[in-house]
């Protein structure tokens, strides 16, 4: 098979695991946060984009971040305030900036662990916005995203923030079956090339997202670290016939063209082109707006909205 290869930048933003999180692990012992007052909300600065969209989405931006123009890019929502600084990449932020900002506390998780002895002093929080799980479910994300609350002394915030997600999502399932009645399982991937795919498992985010929704996600394989496995173009004839195959964006306007005229692709019976005479006969397929897969809760959301919107094409009467 061949192995998936990425520009250093590029697979920082894509490795989801598009899923990064996980990717290592740390004995760091993170510092205690009795210094901070309870009262208030302490400055935050999070290399991380899944803790970086949940504490924004809890009404409690960081005021620092890494790689924040590529968040608009890859995750997109929820939108991170223009007072919210940017201090360079994830894996590398600008030790300059950083020593320029006014902090109490520092949020991370264990794949940014080399970068604590640059915070110095500063209180460091450690969560992983993860499920140990092999089958993800909701409540593997219950207690990080309280925690997460906790570390920031809004825990009522988190608590609100999880109760609203799950009503949202709930109802975003229940759109998308009145537009879709017969759709009940999905297949997703994300595209290398025409011949390589990752295809997203039951440890990621799409698992517990799709359930919360009353839909089934179907996998071929049990996902990596980061949540899915990889596969070739024609290891998708094993779907059945009533899976509907979901792809993730980004996909360029050259490498749709290509899939177009590929005979493998040809011959599984799916196409983008809603205007082909003989696409309502074709395989279901749709084109999923870039959803990142690393944050937690924050994404689950993202993907129920983005999901209740995006229109099928071939055959949905399945």
């Amino acid at each position: 098979m061949k192995a998936f290869t990425f520009p250093i930048g590029l697979c920082a933003a894509l490795c989801s695991g598009l899923l990064l999180s996980s990717c290592q692990s740390s004995d760091a012992t993170p510092t205690p946060l009795s210094s901070l007052n309870s009262q208030t909300s302490p400055k935050v600065m999070t290399p991380d984009w899944g803790i970086a969209a949940t504490l924004t989405a809890m009404g409690y931006p960081p005021v620092a971040m890494g790689d924040k123009p590529v968040y608009r890019e890859w995750v997109g929502k929820p939108l991170i305030p223009d007072t919210t600084l940017d201090v360079g990449t994830r894996y590398q932020p600008n030790p300059e900036m950083f020593s320029q900002l006014d902090l109490d506390l520092v949020i991370d998780n264990a794949f940014y662990a080399h970068l604590r002895p640059m915070y110095g002093d500063l209180p460091i929080h450690s969560i992983e916005l993860t499920s140990p799980n092999k089958i993800a479910k909701w409540e593997d994300f219950i207690e990080p995203t309280l925690e997460l609350g906790r570390s920031i002394n809004k825990p009522q915030a988190a608590k609100d923030y999880l109760d609203t997600s799950k009503k949202q999502i709930i109802q975003a399932g229940q759109t998308f079956h009145a537009r879709y009645p017969h759709i009940k399982k999905l297949a997703v991937v994300q595209f290398a090339d025409t011949n390589n795919l990752r295809m997203f498992s039951y440890n990621s985010l799409f698992q517990p997202a799709l359930e919360t929704m009353g839909l089934q996600l179907v996998a071929l394989a049990e996902g990596n670290e980061w949540g899915f496995t990889p596969i070739m173009l024609g290891d998708l004839a094993q779907l059945d016939d009533d899976t509907c195959l979901v792809v993730v964006e980004p996909l360029s306007d050259l490498l749709k063209l290509e899939l177009e005229d590929s005979l493998v692709w040809q011959r599984l019976g799916y196409s983008f082109d809603q205007e082909h005479p003989s696409n309502k006969k074709g395989r279901c397929v749709t084109l999923l707006p870039a959803t990142w897969n690393n944050s937690g809760v924050a994404s689950m959301n993202v993907l129920a909205d983005r999901l209740m919107n995006v229109t099928f094409v071939g055959n949905t009467d399945l």
